[in-house]
């Protein structure tokens, strides 16, 4: 009897997928035929956990005749469930399309259109995103009289954001917090809150999880509906799971218990978004019954970058237990370089790139991946030195963050009160109820007179047409007012300050206490510190005028063309799920990486360790680690310590590039570098990159002090303007008589005081 074209369409297809399946390794293989009952995939980092994923798919539909529609798959991002969906699809054809592939929200939302009517609202519901809710909130706070300095907006979002994750209804909130005096008026606004959304027949973003969860609780018939439909639940980046995620997939997978959670303990770093380690840590606890699967062996980075990561990633107590490996052979060992400052770890990241390129002809085989995106700045700057094309992933340029704009923008109008775009910007920034009907008053009658936003606004009461808005109008120019009478009086660095503080920027930044508001805080930071490099840089100038200048140079990258071959920076959160052949890891120091907020518990070491270690599994090729033995940070330059995640890597699996001269190879030894040799030529110490001399032997460091007179061999006669010990040794802050300011190493200039 011949064959139909059907059945040689599906022996052909069963050939595919027994070849696709031969190319497995043995647990790979123990994963995908795994299909009944609980299955805990344990993925490591490059270990081929999505090719799994869509062939166990593809194996249930095909061979095992489950039904397409009887398959919920969740992800965690739009692009991951795209990429499943068409795998699957390449492999099945149009039969995958029944499956429900999609993230937590998405499958939520499906659920909540044929139900939601049972909480009282109507299935055509809309969903608020975060300008709509901050909207919301805002009428909120003005209705209850409420202020929103005490109560920032994002703050207030933030809390009631945790408790709906948490599972807590406005009443529940109330009664949890009903002894703390702040909370319970937070309690008050959750309540008018959810009113307002509902009113309006809308819901936010945690709302579409936390409804589900709730009317699959209170409904048993609808519960008992979708328990019948999903009788095969996989679950993708379980790790990253809240409290409601992990209560939804359970309701769900209560009554078949075909529930397969792919995901890495070792990779959880969503904490503060409020993913729960927990999840995956406990799933054994949960199905007695689980069958666990280990997928061990990486197929993207070579034996020593994994031993690097696995000795790292053994320090912690909270984590399952594996160890990475790979038949892609040792390859080189993890390059180490310790820069005198963050201008010479920059510089030889960015020369390392370039050199690279000369040998291989690609910028975009490397990424340098840092803890927050402060460091961005100074990175920036020397690849744009050093010609290295690159371009920023999940984050703006340093020079393009709000905050940062806003603050130059301040300094401009204070430096030109005629920049009408730039007076636009900070007019209500901070809040000040300055609203676009005011402003655009404002330039209509600006055009009018043909003068400037400026004077219009200073002369705000020759103008009944703002009515209720003078007086604010009149405060606003009152600061600009003073300030400009200061920017010839007083430094950058003084001059920013008095704008943070006096416009109420700061301020207002510190009240909202979010964690957006606490990244900002360091940005302006970072802001400050290359404000303290441009004055004491001899060669620049220190005018306002000549700062303004500058920035505009370094930040004008306006035509970079994103399709060329670049370099890519990125934080390390930003960087989980890619891989690059070469990868640096900056900043590798004790309170920047750990972070000094996270040492106040060992939770959050241990969070911080699984993001080093995510950081190394990125890289397929070469690893750099970078770190500095001072650093400007606020302002202010410091003596560094070697971050304890780069101390926990076996000496064998490093190779020290750093080249300098014994008695800094000391210093930085005593600072945990490893191997730091004697120099192949000699290595001059001075601001990071300029001339200076060689060591001068034994000096007891701890005599300089600032206000000494000093002796220098070649720059001559001069004082020391600040003397910061750095390990065994001290950077001198010396302004010279005949040349000016230069910073050295005492242990290297040939320096003496003066009596």
């Amino acid at each position: 009897m011949p064959q139909t074209f059907e059945s040689q369409f599906l022996q052909l297809r069963r050939k595919v997928l027994e070849k696709r399946f031969s190319r497995m390794n043995d647990k790979q293989r123990e994963a995908v035929f795994q299909t009944e009952g609980p299955v805990l995939i344990l993925a490591g980092a490059g270990s081929g956990k999505t090719t799994v994923l869509v062939n166990r798919t593809a194996y249930m539909i095909s061979e095992k005749h489950i039904r397409p529609w009887n398959i919920l798959a969740i992800t965690f991002t739009n692009k991951a469930a795209r990429e499943m969906k068409d795998r699957i699809e390449r492999l099945l054809g149009d039969t995958a399309k029944d499956m429900w592939i999609g993230t937590f929200h998405s499958v939520c939302v499906r659920i909540l259109r044929s139900c939601i009517d049972l909480l009282g609202y109507s299935r055509d519901f809309v969903i608020y995103d975060t300008a709509d809710t901050k909207t919301v909130m805002k009428e909120c706070l003005r209705e209850l009289d409420i202020d929103e300095k005490s109560f920032p907006v994002r703050n207030v979002l933030s809390i009631i954001s945790n408790a709906k994750n948490d599972l807590m209804d406005a009443a529940t909130f109330e009664n949890v917090y009903k002894s703390d005096y702040r909370m319970s008026i937070i309690a008050k606004i959750y309540y008018r809150y959810q009113t307002k959304l509902r009113k309006n027949n809308a819901v936010d973003f945690d709302d579409i999880i936390l409804n589900t969860v709730k009317i699959l609780s209170e409904n048993p018939d609808v519960l008992s509906k979708y328990q019948d439909k999903f009788q095969y639940i996989l679950v993708d980046e379980y790790q990253d799971t809240n409290n409601s995620q992990y209560l939804l997939i359970n309701l769900l997978a209560q009554a078949n218990r075909n529930l397969c959670v792919v995901g890495d303990d070792d990779q959880s770093i969503y904490k503060f978004r409020g993913a729960n380690i927990g999840n995956i840590l406990n799933f054994e606890d949960d199905y007695s019954d689980v069958q666990k699967i280990t997928l061990d062996q990486n197929y993207r980075s070579t034996q020593n970058i994994l031993d690097a990561a696995n000795s790292v990633i053994s320090n912690n107590k909270g984590r399952m237990g594996k160890s990475l490996w790979t038949s892609n052979g040792d390859g080189n060992k993890v390059f180490v370089y310790t820069g005198t400052n963050e201008y010479d770890e920059a510089r030889y990241i960015a020369r390392q790139i370039k050199k690279h390129f000369d040998e291989q002809g690609s910028f975009s085989d490397c990424a340098i991946l840092y803890r927050t995106n402060a460091q961005s700045r100074v990175i920036e700057e020397m690849l744009m030195r050093e010609s290295v094309p690159y371009k920023v992933l999940s984050g703006l340029r340093f020079y393009d963050r709000k905050e940062i704009k806003d603050i130059i923008a301040y300094l401009r109008v204070v430096y030109n009160p005629n920049d009408d775009v730039s007076l636009a910007r900070i007019i209500n920034e901070p809040k000040r109820k300055i609203g676009n009907a005011t402003l655009e008053k404002a330039r209509n009658i600006a055009r009018e007179k043909e003068t400037s936003l400026y004077d219009v606004i200073s002369h705000a009461d020759d103008y009944p047409e703002f009515k209720t808005a003078i007086k604010k109008l009149l405060s606003f120019s009152e600061i600009i007012q003073s300030l400009i009478k200061l920017k010839d009086t007083v430094t950058i660095e003084d001059l920013t300050g008095r704008i943070l503080n006096d416009t109420g920027y700061m301020p207002a930044l510190v009240m909202e206490d979010t964690t957006e508001s606490k990244t900002r805080i360091e940005n302006l930071g970072e802001f400050i510190s290359v404000i303290t490099e441009f004055e004491k840089n001899e060669e620049t100038g220190n005018t306002l005028g000549e700062f303004l200048e500058n920035i505009s140079l370094v930040s004008d990258i306006d035509g970079y063309d994103e399709n060329e071959d670049s370099a890519v920076l990125m934080t390390i959160h930003s960087a989980k799920g890619l891989e690059f052949p070469i990868v640096f890891l900056s900043g590798l120091e004790e309170g920047l990486f750990p972070g000094m907020r996270s040492m106040e518990s060992d939770d959050d070491i241990e969070e911080e360790r699984r993001l080093c270690y995510v950081a190394i599994t990125r890289a397929k090729e070469q690893l750099y680690i970078t770190k500095t033995i001072s650093r400007t940070i606020h302002g202010k330059t410091m003596p560094t310590t070697a971050s304890r995640f780069f101390k926990e890597i076996p000496v064998e699996y490093l190779e020290d590039k750093t080249t300098l001269q014994p008695k800094v190879a000391k210093v930085m030894q005593d600072l945990g570098v490893r191997n730091a040799a004697a120099p192949k030529k000699e290595v001059y110490m001075t601001k990071g990159f300029g001339s200076s001399v060689k060591s001068s032997g034994s000096t007891d460091y701890s005599k300089f002090k600032a206000g000494d007179a000093v002796e220098h061999r070649t720059f001559g006669r001069g004082e020391i303007l600040k003397a910061t010990p750095c390990g065994n040794d001290c950077i001198l802050e010396i302004q010279f008589e005949s040349i000016g300011f230069k910073r050295l190493m005492a242990a290297f200039a040939k320096v003496k005081k003066i009596n």
